[in-house]
């Protein structure tokens, strides 16, 4: 924060940021709060998305590497990263005991809150959870493949839900080419559900182009500009939505309905996933395309009328 801080000039801070997972941090509130539930949370490098979730205020967070280190059996390819998992794993606040399922690991929900690094056991992990009973693990419900119950039975048994984070099935990195996302994990997982069950994954995916995060970050935008300028400040009229992905950024800002009647630009860089190639026109067409971010800005300062160009 503090060199980017420096870089703009303007002084930021988390409150201005907002992360595919930041929405997450709205199920530790409310009836229905998971904030002292056992979660899984999935993704992300050791155990980097579990302090995120500790931070949202989760207070029981386990994570695939803390299942490993107890049990290894449950994933016995996973022996190459044994030494990685041990650096941040943490005891389970129960085992997994098959011969006595009330006192096993019990999860009741499964957060994705980042691309996993750790494919194989992460993708057992989450389906032991899913073919359980109510997400216990160590046990296999009784009514899975019943075709006389809806789903045949399947996700029929109290198990959690699963959430996903972010929908991009690819993303720029520092190879010249795309590389595959949560996006692609997550199609990668709902092979195996789908080979093993027959039936559709049930799920539910925020981030972009989804509406919730973008009425989560027009409900943060809100209350950042209310801190600087007050309850008087004039009606919101306008947000610019810069970005690389006509699936997702372009898509969302298009789609997104504001129920204050703001209107949503999008903008399109041509420095990540979307490049300008001939005959390649992006999936979502954008208001414009343009080189950069500061292209971007430059932009909508020129369409909203402001007195003095970005130098």
């Amino acid at each position: 924060m503090a060199d980017l801080s420096s870089k703009l000039s303007v002084n930021v801070d988390t409150s201005m940021f907002i992360q595919s997972h930041t929405p997450f941090a709205e199920f530790t509130y409310g009836e229905h709060s998971l904030r002292d539930k056992c979660i899984l949370v999935v993704g992300g490098e050791y155990g980097q998305c579990r302090d995120v979730a500790n931070a949202y205020g989760f207070t029981n967070v386990v994570t695939p590497g803390d299942i490993y280190a107890a049990h290894p059996e449950i994933w016995p390819f996973s022996k190459v990263f044994k030494d990685y998992y041990k650096r941040f794993a943490k005891p389970l606040p129960k085992p997994i005991n098959a011969e006595s399922p009330e006192e096993s690991l019990k999860i009741e929900a499964i957060f994705v809150y980042n691309d996993p690094r750790d494919w194989g056991l992460d993708i057992q992990v989450v389906l032991d959870i899913l073919l359980s009973r109510e997400g216990i693990l160590g046990t296999y419900s009784s009514k899975n493949g019943d075709k006389s119950l809806p789903n045949h039975g399947f996700g029929q048994d109290g198990q959690p839900l699963l959430y996903f984070s972010n929908p991009d099935l690819f993303w720029a990195a520092s190879h010249h080419l795309p590389r595959l996302g949560q996006g692609g994990f997550r199609e990668a997982l709902e092979g195996v559900w789908d080979a093993v069950t027959g039936v559709p994954l049930r799920k539910k995916i925020i981030g972009k182009p989804h509406q919730e995060t973008y009425e989560f970050a027009e409900k943060r935008l809100l209350r950042h500009r209310e801190a600087l300028f007050g309850k008087k400040a004039d009606q919101l009229k306008r947000v610019y939505m810069v970005g690389d992905n006509p699936e997702s950024d372009i898509k969302g800002a298009n789609t997104y309905v504001s129920p204050r009647g703001i209107e949503w630009i999008s903008l399109l860089t041509r420095t990540g996933v979307y490049k300008d190639r001939p005959g390649h026109k992006p999936t979502w067409k954008p208001r414009k395309i343009v080189d950069d971010v500061k292209a971007a800005v430059q932009y909508a300062l020129h369409d909203s009328e402001w007195p003095e160009p970005l130098r």
